[in-house]
């Protein structure tokens, strides 16, 4: 039984029935206790991070994260699609999507192959 002196539960890389989203105020606060900054520069770096990302695949250029993936940004042709519901055919317009590809050390992780560089808290 735990109790309010027990530390935190380590994440686990496991799968579990919920999977527990990582959000930008949770990054953010790992940056202000594992770096020192102030809240407000750890919040303004994890925006900063994203709002590259999201400008870098707006121009149409691919993103590549060194031991982590790539972000590309895919065209996908008009193709025909039906309503599942009713089965009427329904013609799917030509669009972008963003596709993301691990890299082989990320996988090898996520398999087990390869241990985590550092550690969850």
């Amino acid at each position: 039984m735990a109790t309010r002196s027990d530390p935190p539960a380590p994440r686990s890389l496991q799968p579990t029935l919920v999977t527990p989203t990582l959000t930008k105020a949770e990054l953010a606060e790992l940056l202000f206790e594992r770096l020192g900054l102030n809240k407000r520069e750890s919040k303004d770096m994890v925006e900063a991070f994203f709002d590259l990302i999201h400008k870098t695949l707006l121009e149409g250029d691919d993103v590549k994260m060194s031991g982590f993936g790539n972000f590309n940004i895919r065209r996908k042709a008009p193709r025909p699609g039906r309503n599942p519901r009713t089965g009427e055919a329904i013609p799917i317009k030509a669009r972008h999507v963003v596709t993301f590809h691990a890299s082989h050390k990320l996988k090898g992780v996520v398999q087990g192959d390869t241990p985590p560089a550092d550690e969850f808290e």
